[in-house]
């Protein structure tokens, strides 16, 4: 018995000493704000919160373990889209977000579809992620072969705080279209899909990166088309605002849609002045290690456009005092 107890204090004493790194180390929560669930920012988000963080107790890097920050814990919160997620990013709400490029810029000059609105002067970027394409979908039969066939049909333009709000108004407006001159919807994700399944609406804008998850499943289910956003309306969309820029979404993207024009904007990853420096810096060191390489190229189909090549295009919100610290020390900032 007493042999007994002896191996069992003995026991005990070792897994208190193994526990005590664990009790002392760190722990930080880390939020990422994204956007729908059926679209492109919150699966990418995900994959990007699991290659960022190191819980506890994790394995070291290298030997079957996570490579990303000691004692952080980052999560993808699904959100309203862009200016949600900048508006969390200010009122301290979330730690982070994804946004469209034009939608950051705007808000934090204080300018644009921002007129009026106190500058975001504590935003921050942490990094240039990938580019979103501006799909407006209606069903092959609709008859809807361009944004000025849109005039007294149903449209959703998504949700008021999306990217994709603010976008789809600019192009109704670079067409000679207002709101008023369509039925204007305000739905989201599958329920936008399901919408125009059952013939609720006749069409609808989405801002993702190619290809989004909703899409795929409604272009499985219905013969859908993607209209093409080109022509004299994009034109004056592209030379008024430099965020724009016109791209195509390939044949094959979805099943049975062939190659069509738009117009994209950059998806650029957010966070605030206020964040400690040593924190971010070290994120945005986890984001661009060689395992989280690994996990971006097979996490989502987007994952292999994010690249450290491409971590600075298009930033037009100052970079974050830790973020900068690194991309100079890589040598892609002088």
């Amino acid at each position: 018995m007493i042999k007994y107890l002896r191996t069992a204090a003995l026991a005990a004493t070792s897994t208190l000493l193994l526990a005590l790194p664990m009790q002392a180390q760190e722990l930080n929560f880390f939020t990422i704000g994204t956007g729908g669930t059926a679209y492109t920012y919150y699966p990418v988000g995900g994959v990007i919160a699991n290659a960022i963080s190191k819980p506890p107790g994790s394995r070291e890097c290298g030997k079957g373990g996570s490579c990303g920050v000691d004692g952080l814990i980052a999560s993808a919160v699904s959100s309203r889209g862009s200016v949600d997620n900048v508006n969390a990013i200010i009122s301290g709400l979330r730690n982070s977000g994804f946004a469209q490029s034009d939608v950051a810029y705007w808000a934090y000059t204080g300018t644009g579809t921002m007129e009026g609105k106190e500058p975001a002067k504590d935003l921050r970027t942490i990094a240039a992620l990938f580019e979103e394409h501006i799909h407006l979908v209606a069903l092959a039969d609709s008859g809807i072969n361009s944004v000025a066939d849109l005039k007294g049909k149903r449209v959703s333009l998504d949700e008021p705080g999306s990217g994709t709000y603010v976008d789809a108004n600019l192009i109704l407006e670079a067409n000679g279209l207002s709101a008023d001159m369509i039925t204007a919807e305000a739905l989201k994700g599958g329920a936008a899909s399901e919408a125009l399944r059952n013939g609720k609406i006749d069409a609808f804008f989405v801002v993702a990166g190619y290809p989004t998850g909703s899409l795929v499943e409604l272009a499985s289910a219905a013969s859908i088309k993607l209209v093409p956003i080109d022509g004299a309306g994009a034109d004056a969309l592209t030379s008024k605002y430099g965020f724009f820029a016109a791209s195509d979404i390939p044949a094959g993207a979805y099943e049975g849609v062939g190659t069509t024009t738009t117009v994209a904007v950059g998806a650029q990853w957010f966070t605030s002045a206020n964040e400690d420096e040593e924190l971010i810096y070290n994120i945005t060191k986890a984001l661009w290690n060689d395992e989280s390489r690994k996990l971006l190229d097979v996490g989502h189909a987007k994952g292999k456009t994010i690249t450290p090549a491409t971590a600075l295009n298009g930033v037009g919100v100052p970079l974050h005092a830790g973020s900068e610290r690194f991309y100079k020390e890589a040598g892609l900032l002088k």
